[in-house]
Parts: structure tokens; sequence; C-alpha cells
């Protein structure tokens, strides 16, 4: 790989409305985008960081600029990975290193990554967590949607009525629930228990990051899926026997080249696949869009909560997020 320029730029994008989960509410988002260039050939990447690891702009900025002249100097994808910490900062360059690739090369990155060309993936439309009323009314709002995924704070019995409601609302729809490292052990019982009647799919990270081993025994009547608690490919193996699902994130684990290899593992070692997002832009939904294409779970509509996307962005239609060739990964030539 011959010698190219890095640019980076940093951006906090306005959420629509302020959006509430366990122990945080967010009404903006802080995001770097790095653009690698090669002459007329470029590649983007956009990185929004893990904020419970303290992994902010600031964080991402200087990683990148710590490997900057390596990366100048013609960096491989493999190579990044070793040199680079995982995290916001090398998601927003190893994309890049992919789209770069893609045009270099005149091949779309799924085809680098060895898939077949992509389809429409079923989403997840997200609830952040509200009064029950309100919660309910939202999923009504959402209704394209075919699957929902519900925030919870952590208070049992107000998050058993915030999904009752939902789920009264919408009887139609797969539902899930994120409980962001709310719950303690001793709460999974009666919380199991009202969701299974409720006919929710899924209970996601309902104990805090640190704390799975509490899972070592426990037998849940639906799946559990680690998210703060999976970070990279090296949390694949000790998931087994704990979670039933790996929640894969760009920014968590570093990058879609990561992020195909946890999936990777997750099949082998028979778990289920989730990929996930921290609230982005289409240029973040785009490369996870590639991942989707071999995952049971799909949450990727981060940019619905903004108050503003880049465009051209991804498009969503009839409960499907669509990342078409416009948006990012195919072969990119700069006007000539």
């Amino acid at each position: 790989m011959g010698r190219i320029a890095l640019e980076v730029a940093s951006e906090t994008l306005r959420l629509k409305v302020p959006f509430r989960i366990s122990g945080h509410v967010f009404e903006t988002s802080a995001v770097v985008v790095v653009t690698l260039r090669d002459g007329e050939l470029d590649g983007r990447g956009e990185g929004g960081g893990v904020y419970y690891l303290g992994d902010d702009v600031a964080h991402m900025l200087a990683a990148i600029e710590k490997a900057r002249p390596v990366i100048e100097a013609g960096v491989s994808r493999d190579d990044l990975r070793r040199l680079m910490p995982p995290g916001g900062g090398r998601n927003a360059v190893d994309c890049a290193l992919w789209e770069l690739e893609a045009a270099r090369t005149g091949k779309p990155v799924w085809d680098l990554a060895g898939q077949a060309p992509p389809l429409p993936l079923r989403t997840t439309f997200t609830l952040g967590a509200d009064a029950p009323e309100v919660m309910a009314s939202g999923a009504l709002k959402y209704a394209h949607a075919k699957s929902i995924k519900v925030k919870l704070t952590g208070d049992l019995e107000l998050d058993i009525e915030r999904v009752t409601a939902i789920r009264a609302a919408r009887p139609d729809v797969w539902l899930g629930v994120d409980g962001n490292q709310g719950f303690v052990i001793e709460e999974l019982d009666p919380l199991v228990a009202a969701l299974a009647r409720l006919n929710v799919s899924l209970l996601e990270q309902p104990l805090a990051r640190g704390r799975e081993a509490d899972l070592d025994h426990y037998r849940s009547a639906i799946p559990i899926a680690g998210d703060e608690s999976l970070l990279t490919l090296d949390d694949v193996a000790p998931a087994v026997g704990r979670f039933d699902v790996v929640n894969i994130k760009l920014d968590k684990c570093g990058g879609l080249t990561e992020g195909l290899l946890m999936a990777a593992e997750a099949r082998r070692l028979g778990l289920g696949v989730m990929v996930g997002n921290m609230v982005g832009t289409s240029l973040a939904m785009a490369p996870a869009f590639v991942l989707g294409q071999g995952c049971d779970i799909v949450d990727l509509d981060g940019p619905i909560f903004l108050a503003q996307d880049h465009q051209p962005g991804v498009t969503y239609a009839d409960g499907m997020v669509t990342a078409g060739p416009e948006v990012w990964g195919t072969k990119k030539l700069l006007a000539a």
C-alpha cells in the first residue's frame, strides 16, 4: 500500500430531541471523520467513540494522531488492528481504508469482504426511555416498523409498565429491550418472566459491565445479548454460557475488519450475532450495513435521531434499511 494523506475532522451532531437510557440523557453526538487520500482516490470513515469508556472526540483524535506516521506511510487493515487500540478512532480509519481499497480496486466493499450483493435489512427502531404512555405513542408513530427496541432505565416496575404499554400499542412487532446495565442479577427473574409474557424476543445487557460472571448459571426464558460487556474479538469466547447473542458495534471493536472477525467467531461458537450502532450519520451506518448482511438482528437506526444527516444517506422504508452504493463503500473517484 502506497503513501496516503490523512485528513481528520470532528463534528457535533445534534439530536432532534433528547434521548434517554439508563443513567444517561443525550442531546448531541460528537464524531470524528477520517478521509484517506491517494491522489484522486479517497476513502472515508466516521467514528462516534464509546461514551462509557471515555472514548470521546479528544481521545479518538489523540489515537489517530499518534498513529498518523504509520497510517500515512501506508498501513494494511490487519496491521491497523495491532497499531491502534479498539475504539472510535480506529473505526474511522479502518472504514476509510475499506473504502479506499474499494476505490483502488474498483470493487465495492461487500465484494472485498467476500459477500454477495447487499440486500435491504430489517432494522429495529429504538424508543428512548420515557413515561409508558409516551413510549406507547412513540411505538404507534413507528407505523412502518416491523421491529422495535425499547430502552429501559433499571426501574423494574416502571420498565415493565413501559413494555406492557408498548406491546399493547403494537402487538404486531418483534420487540427487544435494552437494559443498558441498569439491573442486578436478583431482578432478572421477575424481569425475564414479565418480558416473556409480553412476547419480548431479546434482553440486551441487563447487568453492569464487569458483572458477567453473575450470568454463569443463569438460564433465561428469552435470549440475552451482550453489548457493553462484549467489546472486541477477545470478548467473544468468554461470552459462551453467559450470553446468547453478541452485539457488535464498530465503534466498540474498532472497525469493520474486527467486526467481521467477531461475527465469524460468534457463529463458530454457536452464538447469535447482532449489529448495533452508536448514534451517527449514514457514513457510520453504511459499513455496519455490510456487517449486518450476516447478522440475526440489525439495529441501524442512528440517523433517524439526528436533526440533520449527511447526504446522500441510508434510506428507511417498510421497516427496512438500505445503504445504497452512493453512500459509502464503492469505487469512488474524485473529479478527474
